[in-house]
């Protein structure tokens, strides 16, 4: 597949690494900047080009003549949308995809179609971050906690604490302890380190467990893995940008909301756009302000400002003085690495979240959903089976009986509104929703193939 990505700052640079490691992608990049692009080259196997995104004749160099897929990651949202337009007209480049930043933009509904302006998909990385910092709030102890099936099934992340109820018992007794709830546990790290559990791995302390459940069932499942948090009251957010209000916009008729914001101005206008969070003027790593605020009775402090040595500082110092969780919101992975020993309980990453949402429209056979995990090491995947037992690698046989790529499991099947707990004798249906979990990422191409269906397999 021809990929073509415009804009190699942060967003675009994470595409370009995770598209590019895929064996059947042919990855371009398009920036101003050449000294940029030259680094992205030494450390992924691209092509680049040097120029204006949007432009017919750099975009002709780039190849968007035969490219399948372009995508407009620029830090302008009006650079993406007159590329896919250029793409579109003169190149006929059948799927666009365009990074819209601004609501205005993203609320006009009517303004992209095909006779307007036609991009297929857009996507709002600020969106997509606000909407991820939501679920965290909702499930307080989650890690983290990411949609399937249009909500009807949720994957989470947890750390194993003491006060969970399975904590140093085998998997199987899950059956015993909530014999009427849809669940499984897909993966289990532990000390950073994959494992393939069964029903009689033990779980210990300190793992990090990822289970699949249907929403109703959560916190049932999550009270398995450490004790049930209070809920979240109070949330304290540091930076006034684009996350920073949506976020507050969010939960303030739910939650007692406050942002803190260094520029008086910005903290006038946002005051505005604002009905019930208390808007404060002042620097969130400031401790005498901190402390004055009551930062002791705050439930989730969140560090979301443009600069992420801020974000670590605050956080760590509303971790100290008493904040119940803390979490900021980091560009560089080498930083979210870090980020895993200090106090701060999540590392939030855009480039991750965003990922995802971009992955599932770049996947061959009829993905979803995608859920980039562990720093891009693991997937988690939605895929629709289709066609008949005779075309297909996957309708019509047992799970036992289908070829997946190593470290990779089916967790889940919905079925209409049925939520069904993969076993090894479950046959897959036409048009079953099928979650798998995949920890080798690399083996993507395999299980695309699985759920394409065509002549080949008759």
């Amino acid at each position: 597949m021809k990929i073509l990505i415009l804009g190699a700052g942060q967003v675009g640079s994470s595409a370009a690494y995770h598209l590019s490691r895929e064996e059947a992608n042919e990855v371009t990049v398009v920036d101003k900047s050449a000294e940029v692009l030259r680094e992205l080259q030494d450390r992924l196997d691209i092509r680049t080009v040097v120029g204006h995104a949007a432009y017919p004749d750099v975009l002709e160099r780039a190849g968007a003549g035969d490219a399948d897929i372009i995508v407009a990651l620029t830090d302008a949202d009006e650079s993406n949308m007159v590329a896919c337009q250029v793409a579109y007209t003169l190149f006929k480049t059948p799927t666009k995809i365009a990074r819209i930043r601004s609501a205005e933009y993203m609320n006009a509904r009517k303004l992209f179609t095909q006779e307007a302006i036609p991009v297929d998909v857009r996507i709002s990385p600020e969106q997509l971050v606000c909407e991820y910092i939501e679920q965290l709030i909702l499930y307080p102890g989650a890690l983290q906690v990411l949609d399937f099936a249009n909500g009807r099934v949720r994957l989470i992340g947890a750390r194993a604490d003491r006060g969970g109820l399975l904590i140093d018992q085998k998997i199987s007794t899950l059956k015993e302890h909530i014999p009427n709830t849809e669940g499984r546990i897909a993966a289990i790290y532990r000390d950073g380190k994959s494992m393939q559990p069964d029903g009689d791995t033990v779980i210990r302390e300190g793992d990090e467990v990822f289970f699949v459940v249907a929403r109703q069932d959560v916190r049932v499942f999550m009270s398995e893995m450490r004790k049930l948090d209070d809920p979240v009251r109070r949330v304290v957010i540091a930076g006034g940008g684009n996350i920073g209000v949506r976020l507050a916009l969010a939960l303030e008729h739910t939650n007692q909301v406050k942002i803190i914001e260094r520029d008086p101005k910005r903290a006038r206008v946002i005051s505005e756009q604002l009905n019930k969070a208390i808007v404060l003027v002042g620097d969130a790593a400031d401790e005498e302000l901190l402390l004055e605020e009551n930062i002791d009775n705050v439930d989730v402090f969140c560090a979301l400002t443009n600069a992420e040595e801020a974000n670590i500082l605050s956080a760590m110092l509303a971790k100290r003085l008493g904040a119940r969780k803390v979490m900021a919101l980091i560009n560089r992975p080498s930083y979210a690495e870090l980020i895993e020993s200090s106090p701060i309980d999540i590392a939030i990453s855009p480039q991750q979240i965003t990922i995802g949402s971009l992955l599932a429209h770049v996947r061959r056979g009829d993905v979803v959903k995608v859920h980039s995990l562990r720093r891009g090491a693991a997937e988690a995947i939605e895929a629709v089976a289709h066609g008949e037992a005779e075309e297909s690698q996957v309708v019509g046989r047992k799970i036992e009986e289908i070829e997946l790529p190593r470290g990779t499991n089916i967790i889940t099947i919905v079925r209409g509104d049925q939520v069904i707990i993969a076993h090894h004798d479950t046959v897959i249906q036409t048009d079953d929703h099928v979650i798998l979990f995949m920890t080798d990422r690399r083996k993507i191409d395999r299980l695309e193939n699985l759920f394409q269906v065509g002549v080949s397999f008759i």
